[in-house]
């Protein structure tokens, strides 16, 4: 495949039903966490049939939103694609939601089905359930329940041998599936089009309340393609997945990625940098699919070199910006020579540009590539909407055919994120050079704003990082009743480092303004962290408001 190849044009069941037909004995799926278990291209498919029948027969309608909260577990992508062969809408739940944040995904998607596993880490997922909806615990799983709080669910699935009250257990709903006969099941695949919603995800998105944002099958299926082409993947690929599937970058760029190309997706239930060590020696993995503080832990892992990871080749980072001294590192310890960087958000489904196996080294260690074929971006002075000249900083706007449908039920919001040519704000900062590389400086919201002075963190941070002993360092703005804010910055250093304040001036005062240098400083063991593996700064601003804030307020 190249970028002269056009994408296919066609809906997720269809482009399975393509994969089991030219790879039907090759490896799609192998769950290390799970003894090895390992399905091949058809078994996987005829799995998939008896999932979206077992659903028709629950009675799940086009468009319908099926919640799937789960962990990288088997039947993960089963349900994925079961619900993309019967016209409903997959509601991906993030795993670390509490009661509250579950049931405002699924009050505000109007959510008729949840299936769900029985806990996960030390959450009681069932219990989540019953404290939301009781009318489950007392009710009997023969007849759809109707709940007080949550008016639109009506059934629930458990992932698991058994079940209480009016939850199926997965053995039972697989059993349903007979009752609908092949010609109900054609039937309703043909309702199915390349432009019906495939998956919903909620996305807090540059402000404001969690959104839905809607990816049809035609959004997802093109960015998936063109990731792949990107990294030249082919049938005799191994991608190991340890990102979460109820994100993009698992469900769109790990299952649906190597879909098209026949590839096998090596899945861990979470991530873990030795059993992910472990998996890449031992199944031979080609590729990885991750973020930068995953690479980091494996790299620095106490028991890397006992790894043979010489089977790599390529992969993808992305998620968050990634430090040079990191890529370095990944093309080299982890031989991974034609690691691809990307960039994009959920709303873009999710890559928006992303650099080549057989880019020069230095664009894939210091950009984020180019837009992938049918993608369009700009660089608008944020408050005007005037486009930017090439090496100039504003917010990064795209358009494209991975531009989401909008927003579910939130008109508004959506108006907010799109404008009327179709260009998708995303609330990013960057630039582009004289070729079409874009280089992101940060978040509109990360700015630091001292005395009047506008501060990009990532300039700081891509400085500190050269310190001697430093692993990473990630700057926020603290509250200042003088300047309005001061520069913090959060050291993650090797044992027996100890960093200063007068050690960073020191350091900075040749390279970065006085302004700019990091008043406060502080070291950190661990980076609090997004489910995805994304830093949470604004986590990080909370705690330096806190530490810091005897000193900020004597200005």
């Amino acid at each position: 495949m190249s970028e002269h190849t056009p994408p296919p044009s066609c809906t997720l069941g269809q482009l399975l039903d393509t994969a089991a037909e030219r790879w039907p004995d090759h490896e799609a799926f192998v769950w290390p966490d799970r003894g090895g278990q390992r399905q091949t291209w058809r078994q996987f498919a005829r799995q998939v049939d008896q999932v979206a029948r077992g659903l028709m027969a629950l009675g799940v309608e086009s468009g319908d939103r099926v919640a799937l909260w789960a962990s990288n577990v088997p039947e993960w992508p089963l349900i994925q694609l079961a619900t993309a062969r019967i016209g409903a809408v997959l509601l991906t739940i993030n795993t670390n939601f509490q009661t509250e944040e579950l049931a405002y995904a699924l009050e505000q998607s109007e959510c008729q089905i949840l299936l769900l596993m029985p806990q996960y880490r030390k959450h009681d997922y069932v219990r989540t359930l019953f404290e939301l909806a009781p009318e489950f615990q007392v009710s009997s799983p023969h007849h759809p329940v109707t709940c007080a709080r949550l008016p639109h669910l009506h059934r629930a699935v458990l992932l698991a041998p058994e079940a209480d009250g009016a939850v199926i257990a997965w053995p039972d709903l697989i059993a349903r599936a007979g009752s609908v006969s092949p010609a109900q099941y054609q039937d309703r695949q043909r309702t199915v089009t390349p432009d019906s919603i495939a998956t919903m995800q909620y996305t807090s998105g540059t402000t404001g309340m969690p959104k839905g944002a809607m990816l049809t099958h035609r959004n997802i299926l093109i960015d998936s393609y063109w990731v792949g082409v990107r990294q030249r993947l082919s049938e005799r690929d191994r991608m190991a997945l340890p990102v979460p599937l109820f994100h993009c970058a698992g469900c769109v760029m790990g299952t649906l990625t190597v879909m098209h190309f026949g590839a096998a997706l090596v899945v861990m239930e979470s991530f873990n940098p030795l059993t992910l060590l472990q998996a890449v020696q031992d199944e031979r993995c080609t590729a990885i699919n991750g973020v930068p503080t995953m690479y980091m832990a494996m790299l620095h892992h106490e028991r890397f070199d006992e790894f043979d990871v010489s089977s790599l080749r390529t992969g993808n980072i992305g998620a968050s910006i990634c430090p040079q001294s990191l890529m370095e590192q990944v093309m080299t310890r982890l031989h991974m020579p034609q690691i691809t960087t990307c960039y994009g958000l959920t709303e873009a489904s999710p890559i928006i540009t992303q650099t080549r196996i057989d880019d020069p080294p230095q664009r894939r260690l210091d950009s984020v590539g180019q837009p992938l074929p049918g993608a369009e971006i700009r660089i608008v002075e944020p408050e005007s909407g005037q486009t930017l000249p090439p090496h100039k900083a504003g917010e990064v706007v795209c358009r494209g055919f991975g531009v989401m449908a909008g927003y579910y039920n939130m008109p508004e919001a959506t108006a907010l994120a799109l404008d009327r040519d179709g260009w998708l704000h995303t609330g990013d900062l960057g630039y582009v050079d004289e070729e079409g590389f874009l280089f992101i400086t940060g978040r509109i919201k990360d700015v630091i704003i001292r005395g009047g002075e506008n501060i990009a963190p990532r300039e700081v941070e891509d400085l500190l990082r050269h310190m001697d002993g430093v692993l990473d360092v990630q700057v926020v703005g603290v509250p200042s009743e003088f300047y309005g804010e001061e520069v913090a910055a959060f050291f993650m250093v090797r044992d027996g480092v100890t960093v200063t304040p007068t050690a960073v001036e020191e350091f900075c005062r040749d390279h970065l303004s006085w302004h700019k240098i990091p008043r406060h400083i502080t070291t950190i063991k661990a980076w609090p962290l997004t489910s995805s593996g994304k830093i949470k700064k604004f986590r990080l601003r909370d705690m330096a408001a806190e530490l810091f804030a005897e000193q900020t307020t004597r200005g």
